[in-house]
């Protein structure tokens, strides 16, 4: 099968089809529709039934084409693809189902018709001849744009380690893919977290874990790859990129025998901690890592003068046993407190929503880059929300703090979600095909915070994710490509840290705390 690193991309962006692809279209039964068009269709009562989910959406006026399969019976099949006018209406003809959208056709339609309706008509011939015309599938073409590259983890969804896993990016304007690192380089070791600074990669964190390399950080920047002895977790660049909040979590995995998903998660023990880029230091706040609570998933808003994160209390003392009672009645508060990034001093910690309040785990805070608004989990407990079928996100208005549960969510996990520097797209992790694999999820979000109907990263083959035993998770959209080059990361990987660069713990200043009260909320 033509992989995505087969598209070419022209000076502008915009994905052109090389022989190969042509040979692929070819294969998937997709060619001119001069010879069969439908002829007096018979109107059918309801729309066509397509796979992926591309109806009722709100598409990206640069996005790659949403490929789809018309899931419907027939020999012939034909779809009409425009917008308010049909001046550039995109015909295309299959014998297979598989509608393949011509990208410089599809690029032109969406850049000219930006805040206008998308219609799809599909036509399907039947054996006996006759077509048959579906009800119109409305889109919407937004007038924002997203990020034009999603980098992502990708590999097996297996629990044992080592294995295999690629760190990718991804241009979401064609279907180019690339490899930024391959674990298999370096001993099937774990590559995880990277992360950029306000969505831009010429500053990039990425976490290394390896049976043969000591655990690290590589730190890519201004052209260079470096190392950093010591492994961050979830991490959390300032805006300023002066200093990267992470945590350190004593992780856990084990499995279920009676629940919906297999696999269970415990963090038995974490703290947040912050590294000084000038400095090259690691330093601790006591207020970030009291000893008798889980502190985890930093976040900071736009300006930098707030940092989130998620903290429960700590409720057992025997580290070694997995999972540890009462693991399952561990619920996470969502906290903030204020830093000054120029004295290097922490205030006051606040509760912004407790679990006692919700019942529930507040996980994963994330500020949209407007500072408005703050996208987070909830699940029925735990850590871990990929791992919980029960896990929504929410969006929370910070002007007021209400919340309410976004309508991207489904019947299965949904997590791990990342913001466009427009504030107005997430992609997100999910668990909705099926509730086994996770797929990265792009929903659009209006100016008050309503997100609207997800749908599936596009593949030039649309049947693609049928046969794909693989998982994409922490997705990351940023807003341009990753330069680093691959064999500077492995350089970097397999070589001793540079001399400065190691893990020394300092205290910074902190206020005490003595408004902040575990359990209650300061959001009505």
């Amino acid at each position: 099968m033509v992989g995505p690193g087969n598209m070419e991309v022209t000076s502008d962006n915009r994905a052109t089809i090389p022989f190969v692809t042509i040979a692929l279209i070819l294969a998937l039964g997709v060619g001119s529709c001069q010879n069969d068009v439908p002829e007096a269709p018979v109107a059918l009562p309801r729309p066509p039934r397509i796979a992926p989910d591309y109806a009722g959406i709100v598409v990206p006026p640069n996005i790659a084409p949403l490929n789809f399969v018309v899931d419907e019976p027939g020999v012939s099949y034909f779809a009409r693809i425009r917008a308010a006018s049909d001046d550039q209406a995109i015909e295309v003809a299959s014998n297979t189902g598989k509608i393949i959208i011509p990208p410089q056709q599809w690029h032109a339609l969406l850049r000219n018709n930006m805040g206008q309706e998308l219609r799809i008509d599909v036509y399907v011939k039947t054996a006996a001849g006759t077509w048959n015309q579906y009800q119109t599938i409305t889109n919407t073409i937004a007038a924002e744009a997203i990020d034009p590259y999603l980098a992502y983890r990708y590999m097996m969804p297996s629990s044992y380690f080592p294995k295999r896993m690629r760190i990718c990016q991804r241009n979401l304007e064609s279907f180019a893919e690339e490899t930024l690192l391959d674990t298999a380089s370096f001993g099937n070791g774990c590559a995880h977290c990277h992360t950029f600074v306000n969505g831009n990669p010429e500053k990039m964190l990425l976490g290394i874990r390896s049976t043969s390399f000591p655990s690290a950080t590589i730190y890519a920047h201004d052209g260079q790859v470096e190392k950093i002895g010591a492994k961050f977790g979830y991490t959390a660049w300032h805006p300023s990129g002066k200093i990267a909040t992470y945590s350190v979590n004593k992780v856990r995995q084990f499995f279920h025998t009676a629940r919906d998903e297999i696999h269970g998660v415990v963090d038995l023990d974490s703290a947040i901690f912050y590294y000084d880029v000038a400095a090259r230091r690691i330093k601790k706040a006591p207020v970030l890592a009291d000893r008798q609570r889980l502190e985890t998933y930093p976040a900071w808003t736009p300006d930098g003068k707030t940092l989130y994160f998620c903290s429960a209390p700590l409720l057992w003392t025997d580290m070694d046993t997995v999972p540890p009672k009462r693991y399952d009645e561990v619920k996470y508060d969502l906290v903030r407190i204020s830093y000054d990034v120029d004295t290097d001093t922490w205030g006051t910690l606040e509760t912004v929503l407790s679990a006692g309040a919700t019942g529930r785990s507040i996980l994963l805070p994330r500020v949209s880059p407007d500072g408005r608004f703050l996208v987070f989990c909830m699940a029925d407990y735990g850590c871990f929300p990929i791992f919980q079928p029960t896990s929504d996100l929410y969006v929370m208005d910070l002007s007021t703090g209400t919340y309410e549960k976004a309508a991207a969510s489904s019947e299965h996990a949904d997590a791990w979600h990342s913001w466009s520097s427009n504030s107005r797209w997430i992609v997100f992790s999910s668990k909705r095909q099926g509730g086994l694999f996770t797929r990265p999820f792009i929903s659009y979000v209006d100016a008050q915070g309503r997100t609207r109907k997800p749908f599936v990263l596009p593949q030039p083959d649309p049947s693609f994710y049928a046969s794909c035993y693989h998982v994409y998770s922490v997705p990351e959209l940023i807003t341009q490509a990753v330069a680093v080059d691959s064999d500077a990361l492995l350089t970097a990987i397999t070589s001793p840290p540079p001399s400065g660069v190691d893990s020394v713990t300092g205290a910074t200043s902190a206020t005490s705390n003595p408004a902040y009260q575990r359990g209650q909320s300061s959001v009505q």
